[in-house]
Parts: C-alpha cells; structure tokens; sequence
C-alpha cells in the first residue's frame, strides 16, 4: 500500500522526531514537514538541518491542516500538548506519538482528541545514546520494530495508512493492546535501563582509584551498560514515572530472580546456576534467530545502516499478559 500524506507535523524534533523527518522526506512520503519545539534554539538547530518546511514555537499552529500528526516530545509534556492541540487538528487527521510508554498516553491524550481525528498511539523501537535534532539519520528505523496501539473505533484505513508509512521508512510493525505494551517493554527496555542507571551509578560513587580502573577496563562488559545510562534522562525519568505499574511488577519477578542467584553463590550451588545459564542461553539464541542481534555488543543500538526488509512485514497481536 503507497502512502502519502499532505502535511506531517512533528511536536518535539529530538533523535527521532529528526529521524522522522529525514526518513519521511528521502521516501517521498509528505509534502510539508511543520516543526514544533518549546526552545528557539532547539527550533533553529532544526532550521539549520533543514529538517522541515515550517518552523514554529506554537504547536497549535504546527498542527493547523497536518493530516498526520506525531508526539515526538518526552512522554511527560504529552498532555499539556494534546490540550493545545486538539482543537486546532484537522477532521480526518491521524494522530500518533513515539512515546516508550502507551497506557499513559492513551489517558492522558485521549480525551483530548477531537471528533473525527484517528488515535494511533506508536513506538518505534530504535535509537542510540545521542538525542538533539543533529543526532537523527534516516535510517534509523531500518530493519527496527514499530508497534502501534490503535485506540477503539479508529477506522482500519487508517490504522493502515500509518502502517504503511512506518514501513516505507524501513520498519517491521506489530499491532497490540496498550497493556501488554507496557508490560512486554517494561522488561525488554524499562527494566535494562534502570539496571543499567544503577551499575553506572554504583560506579560513579566508587573511590577514585577503582573507578578509574573500572572506566580502564570497561570493554569486558561495563562499556555497554554505559552507553543505555547516556540515553536522555528526561525521556527516562517520564518513562518509568509513566509506566510505574508494570515496571514495579517486572523489577519485583526480577529481584525475585536475583535473590535465588544470590543464594546460589553464597551457597556454592554450581547446577543451580548453571541451570539457570543454560536457560538465559537458550534466550540470546532466539533473540539472533529473530534478526534483532547486531554486528556491536551494545544491547541492539545501530552503528551502521541495518538491512531494510526486502518485504513489508506487518503482525497483529491480540495482547493480553500472558500472549
């Protein structure tokens, strides 16, 4: 399915509102880019980049006759946004968003959506440890998974539109409920960072001689620990405010999980763990039979373009916990 749309408008234009932008223009895929960010000088990086067409500090404006409409701000200002917003979208509009969290934003931006405009939450699952409008490519989603979550009564047509223009854009798409979402990402992003924000700051309050010698040999693993703790610590501070409740049961299943490792060691228990990773194993394995394994140990973050799918893949998921 081609797809083709009149005027894009990104709210917020860091790594992958820029991203966006580049990927949507090099495949043809809107006429008119329009910008808006809450800074001048964030909004003048993006007019030096030649990110868009329209540059504006006023979203309302941005969005006034954009037929699809994207969040690219940190979860946390999505309501104020949705409120300013809303009245000024156009009839038959889409309206979708980046966020890493999607219960959130379906409460927070539902209500104010207007009559006639199509809600299709979206996360596209990419990025690396650089954000700011400079930090971009176009081919970062390449290869990369896109969920939507499309809320209740948005038209198939449209569900499809965005499905196709994710795809021209490189990326394999998933639909699902916005539950099972944030619990399926609260242990496969949410949860990785937190660990990883806490293993840098543990070293961060180390004494200086140790630290040092940490930061010497951090190419035996403490390296790709570091590059997840560089991400954004806005976007990740709304994140985990955001999605607290299926953070708080995954961080619960694995501290459980860690106590039984814990007590394997103190008890010399060595089947135990290596039971446990024979298992563990056995989950790298089908996470590089699923193609998300990459040529850099740095938990999947592109260094070079990944290969774009030579077919456009699409898959429906019917949620639920336990699918």
């Amino acid at each position: 399915m081609s797809v083709h749309f009149k005027k894009l408008a990104l709210i917020g234009i860091g790594l992958i509102g820029s991203s966006i932008a580049l990927a949507a223009r090099r495949q043809g895929l809107v006429e008119v880019i329009s910008i808006a960010t809450r800074r001048q000088e964030t909004l003048d990086e993006a007019r030096e980049l030649g990110l868009g067409d329209i540059y504006t500090l006023d979203a309302a404006e941005a969005v006034r006759g954009a037929d699809l409409v994207i969040l690219c701000a940190p979860v946390g200002a999505y309501a104020a946004l949705a409120e300013a917003i809303g009245p000024h979208m156009e009839p038959g509009a889409i309206l979708s968003d980046v966020g890493s969290v999607k219960e959130h934003v379906v409460r927070v931006v539902g209500p104010h959506v207007p009559q006639g405009v199509s809600f299709i939450p979206g996360h596209p699952i990419a990025g690396t440890e650089h954000s700011g409008p400079s930090a971009g490519f176009a081919e970062l989603f390449a290869g990369r998974w896109c969920v939507l979550t499309p809320t209740q009564g948005v038209p198939q047509a449209d569900t499809d539109r965005l499905v196709s223009f994710w795809q021209a854009m490189g990326s394999m798409v998933e639909c699902m409920d916005a539950a099972h979402h944030d619990m399926v990402l609260a242990i496969t992003s949410h949860i990785p960072h937190l660990v990883a924000y806490n293993i840098v700051g543990t070293v961060a309050d180390l004494e200086a001689a140790t630290q040092s010698e940490v930061i010497k040999f951090s190419a035996s693993g403490f390296r790709d620990f570091t590059r997840i703790a560089a991400s954004d610590p806005v976007m990740w501070r709304d994140v985990f405010l955001t999605n607290k409740d299926a953070v708080l049961e995954m961080l619960g299943r694995f501290s459980e999980d860690l106590s039984v490792l814990q007590r394997a060691v103190r008890n010399g228990d060595g089947a135990a763990l290596e039971t446990m990773f024979t298992r563990t194993r056995a989950i790298r394995r089908s996470i590089i039979d699923a193609g998300q394994e990459t040529a850099a140990p740095d938990f999947g973050r592109p260094h070079e373009t990944p290969p774009t799918p030579d077919v456009p893949f699409v898959r429906e998921h019917g949620g639920g916990d336990d699918a």
